[in-house]
């Protein structure tokens, strides 16, 4: 089980899924805005500076695409949801999201991040079916553990596993901020990238 730090790189930045060069495999990195996308990419490369880091949510406005040193890439996609991003740039998110998920054909695995502490929104639940009704394979990431009081988190787990419709074993709990699963997460991503 390789855990060590992935070592990213960026390579560009695209509103439609045939501006992005090839890979030989591919995973990204979806969630709705303001739910530690930026931060959870940063923590699984070991590094603050490779995804922009916002206190306001809706930063990530483009595919950002980055390669991992050995093969493969990570993709971090828009969040959604957010209301306070300009409209002509918000209106083409479904298609510039839904065309990179459908069309892109390295992509092997989408990571959906849910936020741990609130538990799945109506938009992450509509995410997941999406996905589901498309056979696009992903997992779910909660994040923001941390976040969530000890003595409240099996509750939680159990509560959002069932708002995702799925067993409480088959999401990975994180913090980025305290490093929670952050070496399993590497190694699931670089599993999916290296293989």
């Amino acid at each position: 089980m390789d855990s060590r730090p992935l070592r990213l790189r960026f390579v560009t930045s695209a509103t439609r899924v045939a501006q992005l060069p090839g890979s030989t495999a591919e995973v990204a990195f979806v969630g709705r805005s303001n739910v530690g996308k930026s931060a959870l990419i940063n923590a699984v490369a070991n590094t603050k500076q490779l995804a922009r880091v916002s206190n306001t949510p809706g930063r990530t406005q483009l595919i950002n695409m980055f390669e991992l040193e050995g093969g493969g890439t990570l993709v971090d996609l828009p969040g959604y949801g957010y209301a306070k991003v300009p409209d002509r740039i918000r209106k083409d998110w479904p298609e510039m999201i839904e065309g990179y998920l459908l069309e892109r054909e390295p992509l092997v695995q989408v990571f959906v991040l849910v936020d741990g502490a609130i538990g799945p929104t109506p938009l992450d639940e509509q995410m997941l079916d999406w996905l589901r009704a498309n056979a696009v394979p992903h997992t779910v990431v909660a994040t923001k553990l941390d976040k969530v009081k000890s003595s409240k988190r099996s509750t939680r787990r159990r509560d959002l596993a069932a708002g995702c419709r799925l067993d409480p074993d088959d999401i990975v709990w994180t913090s980025a901020t305290k490093g929670d699963s952050i070496d399993h997460l590497r190694t699931l991503v670089r599993t999916h990238l290296l293989t």
